[in-house]
C-alpha cells in the first residue's frame, strides 16, 4: 500500500515538473516578442534548465541514495515552484508591451495619423529608450529556470531507484511505465495552458483592448505568458506536500528474508535506521569516484549513453521548436499550435510509452528483447518522418522581402518615394491585391480611417488594384496550399510520436537492468546528468540559431538594435529544421551497430559465468557425494574384515 501511495505521489510530482517544463516550451515565441530576443537566446533561457541539474545531480543521486530520499524530493519540489514564481517576475517589473507600429512614430499626429510621413528624419522619433534596460529582465527569466533545474533533480533518480528497491521486479517495469506515462500527460495541461493563455493580451486589464491593432495571428502579438507561470508554481508546491509523509523506506512485499532481497536492497536495509549506523560523508566521497570509473568502464552502458545523448540532441531540439514551426510554417497562432500540441501530439506520445510498458511485460522481454525492441520503433519513426520534407508550404506574399516591387529589389520603390518611411518598421498591412506590405507607408499608403483593428488604409500608391487603392491590418491570410497540408502533417506527427515513444519504457529499463544493481542509481543519475549537459543544454541553442539563420525580417528594439524575428524563410526553414533533427538520428543509428555487438557479448560472457558457477556448484556436490560413498564403502569393508576374523576365531 505504501508504495503504491509513493507512486501517487512520485507520478504527481511528475506530473508538475513536467507541466511547467511544457508550459517554458509552448511561451517561447511569446517570451522572444516580449522581451525582443533571438531564437539562440531562448534557446540559452530554455537550456538554463539543465545547468541547474548540471550543477547539483551527480551529488544528489549519489548521496540522495543514502539519505531519506522522499523529503529530498519534497525539497526539490519546493524550489522547482520557487523558480517558477521567479520566471513569472519580470511581467510585474517591466511596464507595459509596447508593439513595434509605424504610427507611433510619427510627431504631431492626430486622431487618423497619416501612414505617410512626408519632410525628412527629423519628423521621426524613436518613441523615447527609457524602458530600454527593462529588456534585460529576461534574465530573471533563466536564473528562475536555472532554480527550477536545481529542484527537479532528484525526482527522477530518487524517485524511480526508491520504487525499484522496494516493489518486485515485475512491478517495476509497470511502475516506471506508469511514472513516464503521467509525466507525459503533464505536457498535454501544459501545452494546454499555454494555448489558453497565448490568447490573453499581455497586459490585460491594463490597456483597452479595443485601442489594440493587433490579433493573436500576428508576430507581434504577445500573451499572458506571465500567468502560466503562477498556475504552475502553485501546483509544484502542492506536490511537495506528500513526500513530507513517506517513510524513508518501505517493507518489501512478500517474505522479507535476506535471501528474497537484492544486493542494493540489503544494503540499504543497512541504512534503514539512522539512530544504529550512520555513514560519514566523507566515507561516501571517498567511494564516489571509483565507483564513477567502474560505470563508465562499462562499455554497453558507455555506448548506451552516445546513442541517448545524440537521440535526445534530435528530440530535444525538434520538440523545443514545434510550435514556432507549426506556427511559422503553417501559419497558425501560438494558442492554436499549442493547443495542437497539447491535445493530438502529446496525448499519442503518453500512449506509446505505456504500450511499450505493457508490452515489454506482457512479451517478456530480456535485455536483448528491450534493445531490438527501442531500435525497431526509433528506426520506423525515422523513415516515416522523411515524408515531412513533401509537406510544404509557400512562403507568404510580402512586397520587397519575397517578393519584388514590380521588378524592383528592395523595400524603396517609385510607389512609396514620396513618404519617408523607415525600412527597419515591421507594421504589416494587406493591400487589396493579396500582397502583405511592411508597413503603411512602404504601401505608399496616404490616409488610414478607423481605429484599432478596424483600421483602413487608403490612398495606397503601390497596391495599385484597378480604382481600389486600400489595405488594412495585419498580414495577408494566404493559407491555402498550408491548409490542405496541414491535416496531413498532424496525422504522420502522431503516427510517428507513437511508434517513437513505443520504444521508450524498454529503452528505459535496459539502462536499469545492464548494470550492476549497485550501480544503478548513480547510472540513472549519471546519464540524467549527460543527457542534459551534451543534449539538453547545446541542443535549444543550435537549432535556434540555425532557425535565426532563416529570418528574412527581423524586429527592431526601440533604441536600435536587432529585436526579435518578425518572417522567415518557409523553404529554408523547413530544410534546415528537419534535415538537422533527422541527420541526428542517422548518426545515433550508426552508433546502434557496435552497441550490439557488445551487448551480445555481454550476454554471452554473463551465461557462460553462470553455466561455469552452476558446473562450479555441480562439481562441489558430486565431490562431496564420492567422499560420502567413499566412506560408506570403507565402513561396508571395515564390517566386512571383522565378520571374515570373528568366524575365523
Amino acid at each position: 500500500m505504501s508504495s503504491q501511495m509513493f507512486l501517487v505521489a512520485l507520478s504527481f510530482a511528475y506530473f508538475a515538473k513536467a507541466l511547467s517544463g511544457s508550459y517554458m516550451k509552448s511561451t517561447i515565441t511569446q517570451l522572444e516578442r516580449r522581451f525582443d530576443i533571438p531564437s539562440y537566446l531562448i534557446g540559452v533561457i530554455d537550456g538554463s534548465f539543465e545547468i541547474g541539474n548540471l550543477l547539483v545531480i551527480a551529488f544528489v543521486s549519489y548521496f540522495g541514495a543514502k539519505l531519506h530520499r522522499p523529503k529530498i524530493i519534497a525539497v526539490g519540489c519546493v524550489l522547482m515552484s520557487i523558480g517558477t514564481f521567479i520566471i513569472a517576475l519580470p511581467h510585474f517589473i517591466i511596464g507595459r508591451y509596447e508593439f513595434e507600429t509605424s504610427a507611433r512614430r510619427i510627431v504631431n499626429s492626430t486622431l487618423n495619423v497619416s501612414p505617410c510621413a512626408v519632410g525628412s528624419s527629423a519628423d521621426l522619433t524613436q518613441g523615447g529608450c527609457e524602458g530600454e534596460s527593462n529588456l534585460s529582465m529576461w534574465i530573471y527569466v533563466l536564473l528562475g529556470n536555472v532554480l527550477r533545474g536545481i529542484g527537479e533533480t532528484p525526482v527522477q533518480p530518487l524517485g524511480i531507484s526508491y520504487i525499484d528497491d522496494f516493489t518486485t521486479e515485475e512491478n517495476a517495469a509497470l511502475y516506471v511505465g506508469c511514472v513516464q506515462t503521467i509525466s507525459v500527460v503533464g505536457p498535454v495541461f501544459g501545452y494546454l495552458l499555454g494555448s489558453l493563455c497565448a490568447k490573453i493580451y499581455v497586459d490585460i486589464g491594463f490597456v483597452k483592448m479595443e485601442t489594440i491593432t493587433i490579433t493573436p495571428a500576428d508576430a507581434r502579438w504577445v500573451g499572458a505568458w506571465w500567468l502560466g507561470y503562477l498556475i504552475a508554481g502553485v501546483i509544484t508546491l502542492l506536490s511537495a506536500i506528500p513526500f513530507w509523509f513517506l517513510p524513508r523506506s518501505l517493507p518489501m512485499s512478500g517474505p522479507r528474508g535476506p535471501e528474497k532481497c537484492t544486493p542494493e536492497q540489503k544494503s540499504f536495509m543497512k541504512h534503514k535506521y539512522p539512530a544504529d549506523e550512520h555513514a560519514s560523508f566523507t566515507e561516501m566521497a571517498k567511494d564516489f569516484f571509483p565507483t564513477l570509473r567502474t560505470l563508465l568502464g562499462h562499455p554497453v552502458y558507455l555506448t548506451y549513453l552516445c546513442v541517448t545523448i545524440i537521440q535526445l540532441n534530435s528530440l530535444i531540439g525538434m520538440v523545443t521548436y514545434k510550435p514556432k514551426y507549426i506556427e511559422q510554417h503553417f501559419r497558425q497562432s501560438a494558442s492554436k499550435a499549442n493547443f495542437l500540441m497539447g491535445v493530438i501530439n502529446i496525448p499519442a506520445v503518453a500512449l506509446g510509452m505505456f504500450s511499450g510498458g505493457l508490452l515489454m511485460k506482457r512479451l517478456k522481454l530480456n535485455i536483448m528483447g528491450a534493445a531490438r525492441f527501442a531500435f525497431g520503433t526509433s528506426l520506423i519513426g525515422y523513415v516515416l518522418s522523411l515524408f515531412f520534407f513533401a509537406m510544404s508550404c509557400e512562403n507568404a506574399k510580402v512586397a520587397g522581402v519575397t517578393l519584388s516591387y514590380n521588378s524592383t529589389d528592395g523595400l524603396f520603390t517609385a510607389c512609396n518615394s514620396d513618404c519617408f518611411c523607415s525600412a527597419s518598421d515591421w507594421d504589416p498591412v494587406c493591400g487589396e491585391n493579396g500582397i502583405t506590405y511592411v508597413s503603411p507607408c512602404l504601401a505608399g499608403c496616404t490616409d488610414s480611417a478607423g481605429s484599432g483593428k478596424n483600421t483602413v488604409f487608403s490612398n495606397c500608391s503601390c497596391v495599385g488594384v484597378a480604382g481600389n487603392f486600400t489595405a488594412s491590418t495585419g498580414q495577408c491570410p494566404h493559407k491555402d496550399d498550408c491548409d490542405r497540408m496541414f491535416p496531413y502533417f498532424l496525422a504522420l506527427s502522431v503516427i510517428t510520436s507513437f511508434i517513437i515513444s513505443l520504444g521508450g519504457t524498454p529503452g528505459y529499463m535496459l539502462l536499469i537492468r545492464c548494470i550492476k544493481p549497485q550501480l544503478k542509481s548513480l547510472a540513472l543519475g549519471f546519464h540524467t546528468l549527460a543527457t542534459r549537459t551534451l543534449a539538453g543544454i547545446p541542443a535549444p541553442i543550435y537549432f535556434g540559431a540555425i532557425i535565426d539563420s532563416t529570418c528574412l525580417k527581423w524586429g527592431q528594439k526601440r533604441c536600435g538594435g536587432i529585436g526579435a524575428c518578425r518572417i522567415y524563410n518557409t523553404t529554408s526553414y523547413r530544410i534546415a529544421y528537419l534535415g538537422l533533427t533527422l541527420s541526428l538520428r542517422t548518426i545515433s543509428f550508426i552508433i546502434c551497430i557496435p552497441g550490439f555487438i557488445l551487448l551480445s557479448r555481454q550476454l554471452k560472457k554473463e551465461e557462460e559465468n553462470a553455466i561455469n558457477k552452476a558446473l562450479a556448484n555441480g562439481g562441489t556436490e558430486l565431490e562431496a557425494l564420492r567422499k560420502e560413498e567413499f566412506i560408506i564403502s570403507n565402513s561396508d569393508q571395515m564390517s566386512d574384515n571383522s565378520t571374515d576374523r570373528e568366524t575365523r576365531l
